[in-house]
């Protein structure tokens, strides 16, 4: 008889990941990228050593204080590399250096959904962020180029399935000696049809009555100097960000086939450009914020923005976006989600209605909220809830 063959040795588990390791937030990893602060070497200031914005804004400003003399030298030292399948390093690319056509560029979140928008093809693209990576000014420069006619290797990207419905089409490369509004209709128009072609909308609408929060306003409004007066805008955002705590799934970020809660609510306010166009930067923790310095923030806000000097992170990281038209006369607006997001309220004008209450019938201000919701991640139970809580909020406006 032959030889038996030597049993095979038995397979050792692997070991478990360490119970230890940090955990970062959504918004804090998206921030890290945006400024490429590398998490890792980042000690965290918060409960149990969790990393925050604050430690990721001064790693991001401490590296930006350092000799440039020492910033090119470990450039040069360290050269990039590009992960490949399976998860060996690639070929490593020098910083700053043209990336081969075909090879997937590192890109900061906000750069890849600019180019998206702007029809900038990303492969082969130079980078001027760190480490070589590709961000927002770079993508800019391959746009304008594109419309000077460009030499560098940037393409326009693929035409969408449809074009926007109501507004400009958003298919096609950029026009040659289309203006800066123009070109900011089609971005608009291309990242709307996105959003109605891959987002499951659905949508509800809701009757509030604001007899006590404009009573209340009028109270508060009467022991304050004009420019330090508040506006009801003011109410409908504070309402809308401390109603999240009771429906969380419509804070946060459908990305990689999955609903992503952030842990903070950063309201997006819609904003309407004196140049035409909309943009809705955040203000954060919105929900943590006093009515007064709520106040403060909005008007800050709205003033950058239509002076065109808003901070990267405020354009990145809204968690859920509100718009009011109702300065315009509309009575009720029905949104279009921006993607990741998952939800936008909409509150239109304040109209005197017969509205009763208690058996009795009265004329009242009241306004008409809406929310566009996301269906893969939550459902008309749970969106009703959110609005309810909105309007219980705005019953009570002491509790703000």
């Amino acid at each position: 008889p032959g030889a038996r063959a030597p049993a095979p040795p038995p397979e050792v588990p692997a070991p478990p990941p360490p119970t230890g390791a940090p955990v970062y937030s959504p918004v804090i990893r998206h921030l890290a990228a945006e400024l490429g602060v590398d998490l890792t070497a980042v000690e965290g200031s918060g409960p149990g050593g969790t990393v925050t914005r604050d430690d990721v804004e001064r790693a991001a400003a401490a590296a930006r204080r350092r000799p440039r003399r020492a910033r090119k030298t470990r450039t040069r030292a360290a050269p990039r590399t590009t992960a490949a399948p399976g998860g060996r390093p690639g070929p490593a690319t020098p910083a700053g250096a043209p990336v081969p056509p075909g090879r997937a560029a590192p890109s900061s979140p906000l750069a890849r959904r600019l180019a998206a928008e702007l029809g900038v093809e990303l492969a082969g693209l130079a980078g001027t962020g760190p480490h070589g990576s590709v961000v927002e000014r770079d993508v800019r420069l391959a746009a304008r180029a594109v419309t000077a006619g460009p030499t560098a290797p940037v393409r326009a990207a693929p035409a969408p399935a449809a074009p926007f419905a109501g507004g400009p089409s958003a298919q096609g490369p950029p026009v040659v000696g289309e203006d800066r509004q123009t070109m900011l209709r089609r971005a608009i128009g291309g990242l709307m049809a996105r959003s109605k072609r891959e987002i499951p909308h659905y949508y509800l609408s809701t009757t509030i009555e604001l007899g006590a929060a404009t009573e209340w306003l009028e109270r508060q409004n009467l022991e304050r100097p004009v420019t330090d007066r508040l506006v009801l805008p003011v109410l409908l955002l504070k309402a809308t960000a401390r109603a999240v705590a009771k429906v969380p799934e419509v804070n946060g970020f459908f990305v990689d086939g999955g609903f992503v809660p952030s842990e903070a609510v950063h309201v997006g306010v819609a904003v309407s450009l004196r140049s035409g166009g909309v943009m809705a930067p955040a203000i954060h923790d919105t929900d943590r914020l006093t009515v007064d310095e709520l106040m403060v923030q909005l008007r800050d806000l709205v003033g950058r923005a239509r002076r065109g000097v808003l901070r990267s992170s405020e354009m990145s990281d809204p968690t859920i976006t509100v718009t009011n038209l109702g300065d315009l006369g509309v009575e009720a607006v029905f949104g279009v989600i921006y993607p990741p997001q998952v939800a936008l309220v909409g509150f239109g004008r304040v109209t005197e209605r017969p509205y009763a209450h208690g058996g009795m019938i009265g004329v009242r201000p009241c306004v008409t909220a809406t929310l566009s919701a996301d269906h893969r991640v939550s459902d008309g139970h749970r969106g009703a809830r959110f609005l309810a809580e909105i309007d219980r909020l705005l019953q009570e406006p002491d509790e703000l």
